[in-house]
This record gives C-alpha cells, sequence and structure tokens, in this order.
C-alpha cells in the first residue's frame, strides 16, 4: 500500500509513455502535462530578500481573502498589477485575485461576493466600499473557444493550472504571483528582470496576443506612459499594422480603457503615446487637428494636466469633464458652421454638441450621464457673458457650476477668452453678497469690450445676446386702454 501511495504522488519511475491501458483522460492530461514543462522550468520563486515587498502596503482585505481561500484548501495568490505596483513601492490601488477555486467554489466563502463576465467569469467580493476580483486560473489553450472573424476571443471560461495561467496574462510584468502568507513572489515570465530593466514586453507571440484580444494594444500604451517603461521591439512592431483591429472591439471596453488612460494620473503621456503610434485615429480622430492648433493644443494640455495634478493628489476626476475638454474644439468647429448657415448662436451650439456626442457615442459608447454632463458644461459657456441683474445668482446655483467654471477658467488660460472674465467669476463665487453686489455695479459701470474676447463662441457678439435672451423676461402685452362711450372714432 505505501508504495502504491508512492508511485500515485511520485510516479514511481514509471516509464513517461501513457500505457496501452491508462484511460484516455489521463493519457491526454499527462500529454498537457509534458507540454507545459518547458514554462514551469522558467519558474522562479523569489523570497523576501529578492523582491522587498513591503507588506505594509498589501491590502488586509486582500489578505483577509487569500488565507481564507487557502484554509479552504486552495492555492491563493495576489496577481497582476497589484504586484507590479509592490514590486516597484507603490501602493496599488486595486487588488487582484487568482486561485484554483472556481467562482462557484470562491462564491460559497465570502457573505457578499457576486458572480459576473460572459467572456469569463469573476467573482467580485465587497468588503464595505471595498471590491476584489477573485479570479480562477486560466487554461493554457482558446484554440476552441468562439471567435469573430478577426480572431478576437468572444467567450473563454476555460480553467486551468497556474503556470497555464501565468502564459494567458498579457505582459511578464503582469505574470508573477505573491503569496502574502509566505511572502514569496512566484515570477514564471521573467517579469522581474523586465521591471529592473524597465521594459515592457508581451507574452507570446505579439500578433496573436493582439488578435485575440486588441485591447492590449491600448494596455501596451497606458503602462508605457504610466510606468515610463520602453516598449520591447519585438512588442511594439505589429502595432502600427493591427492599430485597425481595435474597431472591431465593443464599444464599451474601448471606452473602459480609455478612461482607465485619461484617468491613470499620465493622461497626456498616454495621449501622446497613442498618437506616437498610431491608436488614437479611432478613438479621438480629430485629436491631430486639435494639437497642431496654438490653441487647442494649450487648452487639451492644461486640462490633462489638470486632471494628472488631481490623480496624483489623490483627489477625484470627472470623466464628463474629461470628455469635454478633449472635443470641445470639434464642439467650437461645429457651432462655428451652424451659424454660418444662419443658425441662431444658442441653437447652433446645441446642434454642434448633438453632433459631436453622437460621433463619439458610436466610437467610444459615451455613457448617457457623461454625455449629459459634457452638454452641460459646453451650454454654460455663453452663459458667463451675462453678468447683470439676478442672472449670476441664478448660473452660480447650478448643479454642473463648478465644472463649468473650471472650464472657464481653462479656456482663459489657453488664451482662448479674456481672463477678466473668468477671475470675475472666481471672485463672485468666493464673495459675500455684500462682495457680490460691488462685483455686479462695477461691472455695469465698466465701458464694454470687444465682443471677440467673451466667453461665447466663434459669434461671440451674437451669442453673448443669444444668452442674454435666455435670462431676460419675456416682455409684458401692453393692454389697449378700453374707449369711452361716445368717444369720436
Amino acid at each position: 500500500m505505501i508504495k502504491s501511495l508512492i508511485k500515485r504522488f511520485f510516479g514511481g519511475g514509471e516509464s513517461k509513455e501513457p500505457s496501452a491501458g491508462k484511460p484516455a483522460k489521463a493519457a491526454k492530461a499527462e500529454k498537457v502535462s509534458k507540454a507545459a514543462k518547458p514554462v514551469v522550468a522558467k519558474l522562479k520563486t523569489l523570497t523576501v530578500k529578492e523582491h522587498g515587498i513591503d507588506p505594509d502596503l498589501v491590502s488586509n482585505n486582500a489578505i483577509r481573502v487569500t488565507n481564507t481561500l487557502q484554509q479552504a484548501g486552495f492555492k491563493a495568490f495576489i496577481v497582476g498589477g497589484a504586484v507590479r505596483d509592490l514590486l516597484l513601492g507603490v501602493k496599488p490601488k486595486d487588488f487582484d485575485i487568482a486561485t484554483d477555486a472556481t467562482p462557484e467554489q470562491v462564491k460559497r466563502l465570502f457573505r457578499r461576493a457576486f458572480i459576473i463576465g460572459k467572456r469569463f467569469q469573476i467573482v467580485h467580493v465587497m468588503f464595505g466600499q471595498d471590491l476584489l476580483e477573485v479570479t480562477t486560473f486560466r487554461g493554457a489553450s482558446s484554440d476552441g473557444a468562439p471567435k469573430d472573424e478577426f480572431g478576437r476571443v468572444l467567450r473563454d471560461n476555460t480553467f486551468g493550472e497556474q503556470h497555464e495561467d501565468a502564459t494567458r496574462r498579457d505582459f511578464t510584468i503582469n505574470a508573477m504571483y505573491y503569496d502574502p502568507t509566505t511572502q514569496t513572489v512566484l515570477d514564471y515570465h521573467g517579469g522581474m528582470h523586465d521591471i529592473r530593466k524597465k521594459i515592457l514586453r508581451i507574452i507570446g507571440q505579439p500578433e496573436a496576443r493582439y488578435r485575440e484580444d486588441p485591447v492590449r494594444m491600448l494596455r501596451v500604451v497606458r503602462f508605457a506612459a504610466k510606468l515610463q517603461f520602453e516598449i520591447a521591439t519585438t512588442t511594439r512592431a505589429p502595432i502600427a499594422e493591427m492599430a485597425e483591429l481595435i474597431d472591431n472591439v465593443p464599444a464599451a471596453r474601448v471606452f473602459d480603457e480609455m478612461l482607465k488612460l485619461l484617468s491613470s494620473g499620465h493622461a497626456l503621456a498616454c495621449l501622446k503615446q497613442l498618437r506616437q503610434e498610431g491608436l488614437h485615429r479611432g478613438l479621438l480622430p480629430l485629436l491631430d487637428v486639435v494639437l497642431e492648433q496654438p490653441i487647442g493644443a494649450k487648452f487639451v494640455t492644461l486640462a490633462l494636466n489638470n486632471t494628472d495634478e488631481r490623480v496624483r493628489q489623490g483627489k477625484t476626476i470627472s470623466p464628463g469633464f474629461l470628455f469635454a475638454s478633449l472635443l470641445w474644439h470639434q464642439v467650437l468647429e461645429k457651432w462655428q458652421k451652424y451659424e454660418a448657415a444662419g443658425e441662431h448662436p444658442i441653437p447652433a451650439l446645441h446642434l454642434a454638441a448633438d453632433d459631436v456626442l453622437q460621433t463619439q457615442t458610436e466610437s467610444l459608447a459615451l455613457q448617457r450621464r457623461i454625455g449629459s454632463d459634457m452638454r452641460d458644461i459646453w451650454a454654460m459657456q455663453p452663459r458667463f457673458d451675462r453678468r447683470v441683474g439676478k442672472t449670476p445668482y441664478k448660473l452660480i446655483e447650478h448643479p454642473r457650476f463648478r465644472a463649468g467654471l473650471d472650464f472657464l477658467v481653462l479656456r482663459a488660460a489657453s488664451g482662448e477668452i479674456d481672463e477678466e472674465i473668468a477671475n470675475w467669476w472666481v471672485d463672485f463665487l468666493a464673495a459675500d453678497n455684500q462682495g457680490r453686489e460691488a462685483l455686479l455695479a462695477a461691472k455695469s459701470r465698466a465701458p464694454k469690450k470687444p465682443a471677440t474676447k467673451s466667453a461665447s463662441g466663434p459669434a461671440a457678439s451674437a451669442s453673448t445676446a443669444g444668452a442674454e435672451n435666455m435670462d431676460k423676461p419675456a416682455a409684458k402685452k401692453r393692454r389697449r386702454r378700453p374707449r369711452k362711450p361716445g368717444a369720436a372714432e
């Protein structure tokens, strides 16, 4: 019996070829195991001294999830970008867990756990507002998975071994596994070497990996810009020819990736990298035109730099404000065309906004809430010209006023409008009632400046008039005095 147990666990020195009487399933498993051996041979186990991860940077909830899974008899590791950030000495924003437990087994271990996903099922485990993503190790081959005509994998719920899961990950620096219990890192593809050399390298054949999921090309740009890593030559080479494959990705996925890119804290660097790799054309096709214009380039640069600074300070950012900034000069161009065609200024602005939002929704799947925020920010701009009476008091009560004012300040800083307008509104918002009345009185006494530097759009004087007409109450109709009886006709 002892010999049979030894043979069961260690193979007992038997021939490596499957016996004739061995079941087909066992023979297939042995064949897969042999094919996987070269990958396993690359595995390096890094100790604390070698990787230098600070345990204090690890989320307590992530440790709780891995401990719970391990105590239930499963393997469990912190994985992906969290390990990469820990190795770089940065506290990760999100912690992902990889395990050999199936989604159903994971769900049973946690009170607030939800299985989501169609392309590949994952489990969201909630601790208050903290969300951790738990994935089951993926299998090595996706040959049998359904694909579209371009080779993009549509659905793949094949589970597998840990070394197979490492091979399925996109970049070497994202294919490392950290066990908080033993404080060891498992490195299957030389990720530690690439981190030290600051190289971004895709796992496997780049053409095949990009075809499986074209979004990986956007991820290459985001990681390279964010981490300031150099893209490996073999990883970069196919991007220019395969960029058009992004057009076949569902717009919602592209939007999610673009939002990650813009909120990475390195948005400007990411957009420059997008242009450099030729990936921006289907996403923000007029970005080239905007950045070639001095005012447009300065405006977009200021907007993205401000966003990056907010991210670095840990402040929230508004996707609506971001996209409103990127597409503003496209709105200005269309606004001018509608006015030149005889449309009144304010309706022309709304028509321009509709055109831009419709075009971008098709390529980026802008959510309705974000589109509404963008429209409010744009529509508010002509109203800043109206600085008399009760209008300013009404405008500061607008729920998007602060975003509209920040947008106005950016326009002034870029030289698009007179800085006096933005400064006046900043002062008006900060002042008490007496100070606001003094600002209004001073404005009414000041000589009018040329309309070309107003807060309005292309046809400034007409736009200002349109804004004024929106705020003026309708004129009362004069009642005719009744004639006296016997009056001469």
